[in-house]
């Protein structure tokens, strides 16, 4: 007679150790797999960080305002202006919640949509503009950031409190355009301020008014 109880016993730590390595090893490979992935992808952050800066240095200044400031301008002008509207109503008529999420798509869609609309009206062959994929990863980034910015506020729950901070953080947005604008573009700072200023007031107006409709 075989003694099946005794095999089974005996094979039992042997298969709980198949089992361990059949499950072990493909979960060893995922995660080895994403540690690559994930080195590759700072790799290729670094790199291209590395790239722009390299670029930025090699221009004239001439050279650093047509391809570099101005399209990372226009999108921060672009991102920080247009989201008002739309933050502002959603946070009268909805609250902070709301105000978040529509400026969080209003920003993304802003972004991708002044990217694009900067890397295809120009390819910087005829306008010396240098090439038209930098300038409109710049223009995109540059908006998200801008629209980004004042709707972070709206993390908090209390939507009179996250309306005040946003005010702020709007304030801080529009001074630094200026300064941007002054710094490069040689435009006199309180004129600077007066104009972003004003174009800033109308549009969280027009979202005010919306909001309160």
């Amino acid at each position: 007679m075989v003694d099946v109880r005794g095999r089974t016993a005996r094979d039992s730590p042997v298969m709980r150790k198949a089992m361990l390595t059949t499950i072990g090893v493909p979960l060893l490979v995922a995660a080895t797999s994403a540690e690559t992935m994930r080195s590759d992808l700072s790799m290729a952050v670094s790199r291209t960080a590395t790239d722009l800066i390299e670029r930025w240095k090699g221009q004239g200044e001439r050279g650093q305002i047509l391809r570099f400031v101005q399209p990372s301008l226009i999108g921060l002008i672009d991102g920080t202006i247009s989201t008002l509207a739309p933050i502002f109503a959603a946070a009268f008529l909805a609250g902070s919640h709301a105000a978040l999420l529509v400026g969080l798509a209003a920003s993304l869609g802003a972004a991708i949509s002044m990217g694009l609309s900067e890397a295809l009206s120009d390819d910087g062959e005829l306008s010396g503009r240098g090439n038209s994929l930098v300038r409109g990863a710049l223009t995109g980034m540059a908006t998200f950031v801008g629209g980004t910015f004042h709707a972070l506020p709206f993390l908090i729950s209390d939507t009179q409190t996250a309306l005040k901070v946003a005010y702020l953080v709007v304030g801080m947005e529009l001074i630094t355009i200026a300064w941007v604008r002054r710094r490069f573009l040689q435009v006199p700072l309180h004129r600077s301020l007066i104009q972003v200023t004003m174009g800033g007031l109308v549009v969280a107006g027009l979202g005010a008014l919306i909001g309160h409709a």
